[in-house]
């Protein structure tokens, strides 16, 4: 059973930092692009920051400059550095992954969702 599960979210002041984590676990054959989406209330979820296997980053336009998406493939983690946060940053962050798992008669590959962990930006 493949999971992911987020952590790192918080209450932070406006221009303050978080860290969010994602890790992956289970029985995974590979894991392709992964990222990180949000969620304000109200409001539709919205890609912030993607990563490819091989490093490639894509960032949404409201937060190019000041947040960071990053991986570790040895250990099956996205991690998204959050910096000069503003109150729109406010929102559920969820990780997300294309992921190969390991399976007894399928290899294909499938998209994953984290739990969400909130964030709140105070102004």
């Amino acid at each position: 059973q493949v999971q992911l599960v987020e952590s790192g979210g918080g209450l932070v002041q406006a221009g303050g930092s978080l860290r969010l984590s994602c890790a992956a676990s289970g029985s995974i054959i590979r894991i392709n692009d992964m990222g990180w989406y949000r969620q304000a209330p109200g409001e539709q979820r919205e890609l912030v920051a993607t990563i490819t296997s091989s490093g490639s980053t894509m960032y949404a336009d409201s937060v190019k400059g000041r947040f960071t998406i990053s991986r570790d493939n040895a250990k099956k983690m996205v991690y998204l550095q959050m910096n000069s946060l503003k109150p729109e940053d406010t929102a559920v962050y969820y990780c997300n992954a294309n992921i190969v798992p390991m399976t007894r008669f399928t290899v294909k590959e499938y998209e994953y969702w984290g739990q969400g962990t909130p964030v709140t930006v105070s102004s």
